[in-house]
C-alpha cells in the first residue's frame, strides 16, 4: 500500500515511524521543509507547503497513493481531505467542515452549546473590537482570550497570567475583536486523544503536555516542550472516573457530527482541565498533538496502518487498538533563545542512543551534519516500566546532544507531578 504522510514535524516523524513498522507500506511524504527522519523512511518526498492542496493532490495521484495521513491542522483547514477524497484517495483526517472543531473556536463552542455537550465553559463570542474591549473593561475577573481562528497553538492568552487588563484590551485590538472570551478554568490540564471512524471512538493513553518554555512552568507558551504518560494510561491527578467523563464529552461530540451528516474521521484530540467540578474542555484539536503523538505512537502495540485502514473505511473495532502498559517521557530540544528569539544555524552533535527514540522536527541536515532552525529541533522519547525509568532514558539522550540547544529537565519528574497533585488537593480542599 502507498501511504502519504502530510507534514514535516516531530509529530509526522512519529506517524511515519509507526507506519514503517508495517512491511507492506510504501511511504511517501509532503512537507514544507525536509525532515531528515521522514526523508529516510520515504520512497519519495515532495517539498511543498502542506496547504498547497492542488500540488499535494497532484503528487498523490501521480504516485498512486492509497491512503493519506494528515499531520498538521493548516492543511485540514485548507480542505486537503475533501480534495483527496474527491480524487478517490482515502484520508485519515476530518473534512474541512469537521475540522472547524479546531480551526474555528466559535464553531466549537456553539456546537457544544447547541448539542448540550457537557464540559463547555461559559463564553462570549465577539466580532468587533469595541464590544470585546468593553466587555473586558466592565468585568473585574480574569478570562481566557482566544482568537477565533488558528494561531499555531500559541494564540490563547490568560488574563492574570499572560496579560493584565490593559494588555488584554490591546491584544483584542490586535486581533480586530475576532475573539472568544471564556471563563478562566482552574485546575490541571491533560490530553485525551482518540481514533474515530465516524461512529466508533477508541481512546488512547492520557498524556500531559508542558507548554511553558522554562523549568517550573515559567516563561512564554510554546508549541509544547515535552510530555509524559503513565503505565496505567491515566495520570496521577486524573482518575478513571474523570477519564470516563472526558471520554463521554468526546463521544457526544462525535455523535453531534453524525447528526449533522458530517461524520468525523481521524484523531480527535481533547485538551481538558481537571477542575474542582471535574473535566472541562479547553479545546478540541482535529489531529494528533505535538508532542503527545510521540508518547502514544511509541506505546502503540497494534498495527498503525491497519488502524488507519479501519478508520478510513468506517470499520474501527476496539480489538484493533492496543497500547503497551509502560510510561513514556518526551523531551523537546529547542534552539537557544526559543521561542521569542531562536538562534539558527548552530551545529548539533547527536549521539546514538540505543534506548531512547529520536524524532526529528525543525532541523536541517547538510552533508550528514545537523543544524538548528527557528522552531523545536528534535525530541527524545524514553519508555520504561515506571515513569522514573522513562525519564532517565529521555534525560540521558537529551543530555548527550552537544550544541546550542536546551530542554526542560523537569518534565516527567516526580517533583513536578507532586506540585500538580498538591494543586488538585488544594482545589478540592483535601
Amino acid at each position: 500500500m502507498n501511504v502519504l504522510v502530510v507534514g514535516g514535524g516531530g509529530r509526522e516523524h512519529a506517524i511515519a515511524h509507526a507506519l514503517s513498522c508495517n512491511s507492506s507500506v510504501s511511504l511517501y511524504s509532503v512537507m514544507g521543509q525536509r525532515n531528515p527522519g521522514i526523508d529516510k523512511l520515504s520512497k519519495k518526498v515532495l517539498i511543498r507547503k502542506e496547504t498547497d492542496v492542488g500540488a499535494v493532490v497532484k503528487f498523490a495521484e501521480h504516485e498512486k497513493i492509497d491512503y493519506a495521513v494528515i499531520g498538521p491542522e493548516a492543511p485540514l483547514e485548507a480542505g486537503i481531505v475533501d480534495a483527496l477524497l474527491t480524487s478517490g484517495i482515502l484520508s485519515f483526517g476530518p473534512t474541512k467542515t469537521a475540522a472547524r472543531l479546531e480551526t474555528n473556536k466559535e464553531f466549537c463552542r456553539m456546537m457544544m452549546s447547541e448539542h448540550e455537550i457537557a464540559g463547555c465553559p461559559m463564553y462570549r463570542v465577539f466580532h468587533d473590537t469595541k464590544s470585546a474591549e468593553e466587555f473586558i473593561k466592565s468585568h473585574d475577573e480574569n478570562f481566557a482570550i482566544k482568537p477565533i481562528g488558528l494561531t499555531g497553538g500559541k494564540g490563547v492568552k490568560i488574563m492574570g497570567e499572560h496579560l493584565d487588563k490593559k494588555e488584554a484590551v490591546s491584544y483584542i485590538g490586535n486581533l480586530k475583536g475576532q475573539v472568544v472570551i471564556e471563563e478562566l478554568l482552574v485546575g490541571e490540564e491533560f490530553t485525551l486523544q482518540a481514533f474515530v471512524d465516524g461512529s466508533t471512538l477508541i481512546p488512547m493513553p492520557l498524556v500531559q503536555d508542558h507548554k511553558r518554555a522554562f523549568e517550573g512552568d515559567t516563561g512564554p507558551n510554546t508549541g509544547g516542550m515535552g510530555s509524559y504518560s503513565m503505565p496505567d494510561h491515566l495520570l496521577p491527578f486524573v482518575n478513571d472516573s474523570e477519564r470516563r467523563t472526558a471520554f463521554a464529552i468526546m463521544k457526544d461530540t462525535m455523535h453531534a457530527f453524525e447528526e449533522m451528516g458530517e461524520p468525523y474521521r481521524g484523531v480527535l484530540y481533547g485538551q481538558f482541565m481537571n477542575t474542582k467540578k471535574g473535566p472541562m474542555l479547553i479545546e478540541f484539536n482535529a489531529r494528533f498533538g505535538d508532542p503527545e503523538a510521540m508518547n502514544v505512537l511509541t506505546l502503540l502495540s497494534s498495527d498503525f496502518f491497519e488502524i488507519i485502514e479501519a478508520v478510513c473505511q468506517g470499520d474501527l473495532k476496539p480489538g484493533k487498538v492496543s497500547f503497551s502498559n509502560e510510561a513514556t517521557v518526551c523531551k523537546y530540544l529547542v534552539p537557544e533563545g526559543y521561542p521569542e528569539n531562536p538562534k539558527t544555524g548552530d551545529e548539533l552533535i547527536i549521539r546514538d542512543n540505543e534506548k531512547a527514540i529520536l524524532y526529528y522536527a525543525n532541523i536541517e541536515e547538510r552533508e550528514n551534519r545537523f543544524y538548528t532552525m527557528s522552531s523545536r529541533t528534535l525530541a527524545f522519547v524514553g519508555r520504561g516500566k515506571t515513569l522514573e525509568e522513562a525519564h532517565e532514558v529521555a534525560e540521558k539522550a537529551a543530555l548527550d546532544v552537544k550544541g546550542k540547544v536546551r530542554y526542560r529537565h523537569d518534565i516527567g519528574t516526580q517533583c513536578l507531578i507532586d506540585r500538580r497533585l498538591k494543586h488538585m488537593r488544594e482545589l478540592n480542599n483535601v
